[in-house]
């Protein structure tokens, strides 16, 4: 009854005129920067936080939260259409809704990726005013070994993504491994695979590896490709723009995959919706019934990432508000913003500045709902891009991807680096080896190193803390179990057609 009490205040505050007006901006502005690659909601909430210092804090904290979330929806609309990952959280969005688009199905792909979000999102801000305190004391138990055990688990998500090869597979995740670890040592504060370049201490950009592995590399395998101009045949119709009810019931299960590992890896802080959207993609495979269809056009993969990386906005709120502890570059912005606002986040910022709690939780409901209606409608427009001539289209695509790599850091290296890896990825597409491991690790293999240091140290040099631990030890081996089950299945299938053949 309390729960209700509180949301009906939370309705009253969103509900206002004013804060409708900012929740509508907020989620505006989150579609364009999540469209842009390079920007990122960081780099808009950073240059939009000025602005908000004369503002009430609660209608400033429901615009910020708006672009936190709304960008998480543009991200998928270039991966989806020009395989450019607007987001890092949107690069498995680029397997199957780019080769959806190519089908002539990138309609539905955006659809479902819109349905997906608002459907997570919502779930996710139910699970945030539900039980954050809960939550949050829980993740509190999380210390590094139990952080190495996490993006364990998210990196054998490669069993899932390695395609025919899993030894082509397991060598581009050490080499994404390597990438990530580029720049500063933590521990030594030494720089390391630099090459005497300073642009590379702080490392290589996620943007730079994503764009160039997937937009650049697109475009060269189609330059040197003779087929017609008229390989993004669309359907006529607007019915045929947007998804069928069969499209729904198959992504029934992806839209519960989506929000529950979303939020339960959004209350992890340093994990992020990148891991919870990969993590979100191998369960949806390998609970599949034709597990060969990802990567290839499969519906279910576009709605499980993008899923999971509406339902990580509402995990992540979790720990920033209720307990004052970041999750994410976005979570450290919104408790900058907190802290020269005169606020105070933790356990008392719901019961001293309920308003402020309840009104931004409400207001994520509005704004899923503003996001979907403003979302869907575009879907036919979107759409539209794929009419361009590849004469047109390419350039274009070439022009976004190096103003958006150069924007990150002001680079010239940034947009080297960028066509660096674009030829990189266009020769592992000739040599078939995958690309979804690579940004995998180079997502994973900082954090990943970091948490094994940090517990290494904590037992001086004993591996054991690893597994002596209740929630690691349950954690690896679930690793372990994911990381061997194609191989059991495939050993499984090669019985089953033994006697056949006899």
């Amino acid at each position: 009854m309390e729960t209700l009490q509180n949301l009906s205040l939370g309705l009253s505050v969103a509900l206002t005129l004013t804060n409708l007006s900012w929740c509508f901006i907020g989620v505006f502005i989150g579609t364009v920067v999540g469209i842009l690659p390079g920007i990122g909601p960081p780099g808009a909430i950073a240059m939009l936080l000025p602005l908000t210092f004369k503002l009430d804090p609660t209608s400033a904290f429901i615009m910020l939260a708006g672009i936190y979330y709304g960008a998480k929806y543009g991200g998928s609309t270039t991966s989806i259409l020009l395989n450019i990952p607007g987001e890092p959280s949107s690069v498995v969005t680029c397997l199957d809704g780019y080769q959806m688009a190519r089908q002539g199905r990138a309609g539905p792909a955006l659809g479902i990726a819109a349905i997906a979000s608002f459907i997570a999102g919502t779930f996710g801000v139910l699970g945030l005013m539900l039980a954050a305190p809960p939550l949050a004391r829980f993740a509190l138990r999380f210390a590094p070994p139990e952080y190495f055990a996490v993006m364990s688990l998210g990196l054998t998500m490669v069993a899932y993504l390695t395609g025919k090869s899993v030894v082509k597979g397991l060598l581009a995740t050490f080499f994404g491994i390597w990438l990530g670890i580029i720049g500063t040592d933590l521990f030594t504060a030494q720089s390391r695979y630099t090459f005497g370049q300073v642009e590379l201490v702080d490392g290589i950009d996620f943007t730079v590896v994503s764009i160039g592995l997937f937009a650049v590399a697109e475009i060269l395998v189609n330059m040197e490709s003779r087929v017609k101009a008229d390989l993004f045949k669309l359907p006529k119709g607007l019915r045929n723009l947007l998804p069928k009810l069969q499209d729904l019931k198959d992504c029934r299960f992806a839209f519960v995959n989506g929000t529950l590992v979303g939020f339960f890896v959004g209350l992890l802080p340093g994990a992020g919706a990148t891991i919870a959207s990969m993590i979100s993609y191998g369960i949806e495979k390998a609970v599949s019934k034709h597990p060969e269809k990802f990567g290839a056009g499969a519906i279910e993969g576009v709605a499980a990432p993008e899923g999971a990386n509406n339902s990580d906005a509402g995990g992540g709120l979790v720990p920033l508000l209720s307990l004052g502890i970041p999750g994410s570059n976005v979570g450290a912005m919104l408790l900058a913003a907190l802290y020269l606002w005169g606020l105070r986040p933790g356990p008392l910022l719901i019961h001293e500045h309920p308003e402020l709690f309840w009104g931004v939780v409400a207001s994520m409901y509005v704004g899923n709902f503003l996001l979907l209606i403003l979302n869907l409608p575009l879907v036919p427009i979107f759409v539209q891009i794929l009419r361009l001539p590849y004469f047109a289209l390419y350039p274009m695509v070439l022009g976004i991807s190096i103003v958006g790599v150069y924007s990150v850091n002001y680079s010239f290296l940034d947009v080297w680096l960028m066509g660096f890896f674009g030829l990189l990825g266009y020769l592992m597409r000739k040599l078939h080896f995958p690309m979804a491991p690579l940004v995998l690790g180079m997502v994973l293999g900082k954090p990943t190193e970091r948490a094994l240091r940090q517990s290494l140290m904590m037992s001086q040099g004993d591996f054991t803390i690893l597994f002596m631990r209740p929630i690691s030890a349950t954690l690896l081996s679930a690793a372990v179990i994911i990381l061997l089950s194609p191989t059991v299945q495939r050993l499984s299938l090669r019985e089953k057609k033994g006697p056949q053949r006899v």
